[in-house]
């Protein structure tokens, strides 16, 4: 008999790698083996230091601008899942540069819904956090100036437009679900013609992760979040574990991470994944608690998910021969 303590660990379902993310990856370790180290890309191509150690160690170097890159390279330039602005892909091309975009395609939809608004002659709000890659690519799809930014209820309550009446809203897709709807209700009160996505931008997988959280953390003394700081994804699914009632919600990047004076005393533990963690990283923090508690893991699943999207045509040949 262990006397180690009970610990039934409540494991969300979905949790982890979104389609958007697997994609990204896809296409870089389908570069490497196409065109052989090095393959360049635009800052992470998504943030998770283990896939972008494990991207590093096969040949992709990382940069933050093209002007890193040495001139005359003939190595493929990836834009990372975050999406970039438009002035990125013209420097590209400026350069005689190959560049393969990873860019997620439920960025790539706000990109089209921002420039169809403005196209329409509608001031554009993007709810989102200033200073993220995303946000960074999105504002930068139109001439500066054409976007403002919203990243709280007070910043709705205060903005003041040219025109109330010729107003439309893109958002971040990776930002709180509930923090998002409060901004949105108070911009649709003050200016009740605002043009409002017919679909949510927040993506399905960030939805998803949040209301699984919901779920699972009001029956949990203690709640980890395998993702990193950087993760806005991954930083949001703490928040809501927090709201949700868990006391001990806490963002962990590995096991190495956990800070085991917090979870001396529990009984229960709840566990989940940003979008950009993969599994293998969950696995470690649950083997680490297995070494110190005897363990129940159940699964709670509140969604499925069985999205793909493709990846550029010009590296699908290798992706079909890898799946035969």
């Amino acid at each position: 008999m262990s006397d180690k303590p009970n610990l039934d660990i409540l494991l969300c379902a979905p949790r982890g790698f979104c389609a958007g993310v697997d994609r990204a990856i896809q296409i870089v370790d389908l570069a490497l083996k196409k065109y052989g180290a090095p393959v360049y890309v635009r800052h992470e191509i998504v943030h998770n230091k283990y896939v972008v150690d494990g991207l590093r160690a096969k040949g992709a170097i990382f940069v933050e601008e093209l002007d890193e890159i040495p001139e005359g390279t003939e190595a493929p330039v990836i834009f990372s899942a975050h999406g970039v602005a438009k002035s990125v892909p013209a420097e590209a091309r400026h350069r005689n540069m190959f560049h393969l975009d990873a860019t997620c395609p439920l960025v790539t939809k706000v990109h089209v819904e921002a420039q169809r608004h403005a196209e329409q002659g509608h001031d554009i709000i993007l709810i989102g956090h200033k200073g993220h890659p995303e946000v960074i690519g999105t504002m930068g799809q139109l001439p500066p100036g054409s976007i403002t930014l919203i990243e709280t209820v007070e910043d709705a309550e205060a903005f003041e437009p040219r025109d109330p009446d010729n107003l439309a809203l893109v958002t971040q897709t990776t930002l709180s679900v509930d923090d998002t709807s409060a901004i949105v209700l108070v911009l649709r009160s003050r200016f009740p013609s605002i043009a409002i996505p017919k679909k949510e931008d927040i993506c399905y997988a960030t939805t998803n992760r949040q209301e699984a959280v919901k779920v699972v953390a009001p029956q949990v003394d203690a709640m980890i979040v395998v993702g990193a700081p950087n993760s806005s994804n991954s930083m949001r699914l703490v928040e809501v574990g927090e709201r949700a009632g868990c006391p001990i919600s806490v963002l962990v990047q590995r096991a190495d991470d956990i800070d085991w004076s917090l979870f001396a005393n529990i009984g229960s533990l709840g566990i989940t994944a940003g979008a950009s963690a993969p599994e293998a990283l969950v696995e470690e923090v649950i083997d680490a608690f297995a070494e110190r508690f005897a363990v129940k893991v159940e699964i709670a699943v509140t969604a499925e998910e069985n999205i793909a999207f493709n990846i550029p045509r010009i590296l699908r040949e290798l992706e079909a021969a890898g799946s035969r």
